[in-house]
Order: structure tokens, then C-alpha cells, then sequence
């Protein structure tokens, strides 16, 4: 259980902007626009992240319930946090100056806010689960992983609304809104079932099916050589 919470983490909870790579360019009002938004951005991501990581360390490392909770606990205020000033980030930058900017701010807003009230939700209702039982315990947070992995895809889904058309491509010159390094979860605990990426992600399709591949030879050359080794044996 606590594999699949660590898994649940750095799979939903870790937020990396994911924007495209263009490098046209684009209108100057909009780059200064996510040049103030990714300056105060930085930080928030990065404690969105570190947060993710103090708790899939924990869990990973077996620690009593009781720790857990407790780190638990201060990540899920620490990301409730990070989102709150995210949210006022857009607020204090101002709609993006392209179409239906506005629409475009007060929706991002409206779901970064609502973040950071859940992730505080989530932080009273971690407090609240039983460490004394363990298996109360890995119950409780088989259920506050599935709340966390809709929580993050509302958060995901907010900043997604920032990073359409010009605003994605000139946001994604700024450092500060640039993907960085994600926790990575448990060998063997990822979301998809197998090891996560350096950046938390599930592996590449491409590159699973290549160690199937190679996995299948090592194992028909073993074979082979066990045949070749039992005729040879036979034969003398």
C-alpha cells in the first residue's frame, strides 16, 4: 500500500509544465506576460515538488505510520500553499493579452484556488487516519491516494488553460515555467506498473517494448545454452 501511495504521488501530485517547444515569435506584451507569471511560478513549482519528494521518501523508506502522517501532513499544507499563490500569481499578472485572456485567467484561477483548498482538506483528513492499526492505516491512504490523483488532475488541468497557443509558446522560453525534475516513486510502483522515469513519468512505450525484446532474448539464449550444454552431455 505504501508503494502505491509513493506512486500515487509522483505520478499526480508532482506538478512540471509540459509546454510546447516552439520558438516563433511571438508578441512581446506576451512574453513580458510569462515572463512575471514564471518568475513567481518558480518557487511554487518547486515546492509543489520538494513536498512530493519529502513524502515518497518517507513511505519508501518504511517509516512508522506515525512519521508518515506527519510528513504527510506538512507536504499537503505546503502544496495547499504553493497553489494559493499560484493562483494570486495570475491574479496579480493580469489576463494574458490574447483572445478570451480574461476567460482564460479567471479559469485558471478558479482551479488553482480550488487546489489549494482540497490539498488542505487533504491535509486534515491525513491527520485524522488511524496510525495505531496498520492496517487502518494502509487503507486510509489507498483513499487519500485516489482523492490526490483527482485533485492533481484539476491542478494539471488549471495550468493547462495558461500554457494554449502564444501564451504556451512564450511561457515556455521562461525558465521558471520550463519542467524540471520530478520525484521519481518506488522501483517496480509506478502508475503504469513498472519503474518511473527521472521525471516521474511512465515509461516511454518504445522503450518498454525494447526491454521486452531484450528481456526475450537473454531468455531464449539461456535456453539454448542449457540444450547445448544437456546434448553435449549426452553425447559423451
Amino acid at each position: 500500500m505504501n508503494k502505491k501511495f509513493a506512486a500515487a504521488l509522483s505520478g499526480g501530485a508532482v506538478l512540471v509544465l509540459t509546454l510546447s517547444g516552439c520558438s516563433d515569435d511571438s508578441d512581446d506584451k506576451v512574453n513580458d506576460w510569462a515572463k512575471k507569471f514564471c518568475a513567481q511560478a518558480q518557487p511554487q513549482l518547486q515546492k509543489i515538488n520538494k513536498a512530493n519528494a519529502a513524502i515518497g521518501q518517507k513511505t519508501e523508506d518504511h517509516n512508522p505510520p506515525a512519521e508518515v502522517q506527519r510528513t504527510d501532513s506538512v507536504a499537503f499544507q505546503q502544496m495547499s500553499d504553493a497553489y494559493k499563490a499560484l493562483g494570486k500569481a495570475v491574479d496579480e499578472v493580469g489576463a494574458p493579452p490574447v483572445d478570451d485572456g480574461e476567460k482564460t485567467q479567471q479559469a485558471a484561477m478558479k482551479e488553482l484556488n480550488a487546489s489549494s483548498k482540497e490539498y488542505a482538506e487533504l491535509k486534515t483528513k491525513v491527520e485524522a487516519v488511524d496510525t495505531k492499526d496498520q492496517h487502518k492505516f494502509s487503507d486510509g491512504l489507498k483513499t487519500i491516494a485516489q482523492e490526490l490523483g483527482r485533485i492533481s488532475a484539476g491542478s494539471n488541468e488549471a495550468m493547462e488553460k495558461l500554457e494554449s497557443g502564444k501564451v504556451g509558446t512564450a511561457m515556455s522560453k521562461q525558465k521558471g515555467c520550463q519542467k524540471r525534475p520530478a520525484s521519481t516513486a518506488p522501483s517496480g510502483s509506478g502508475a503504469a506498473g513498472g519503474d518511473a522515469s527521472p521525471e516521474g513519468a511512465a515509461p516511454d512505450g518504445k522503450d518498454a517494448a525494447r526491454k521486452d525484446s531484450t528481456d526475450a532474448d537473454a531468455k531464449d539464449a539461456k535456453e539454448k545454452d542449457s540444450s547445448d550444454k544437456d546434448a553435449k552431455d549426452s553425447s559423451e
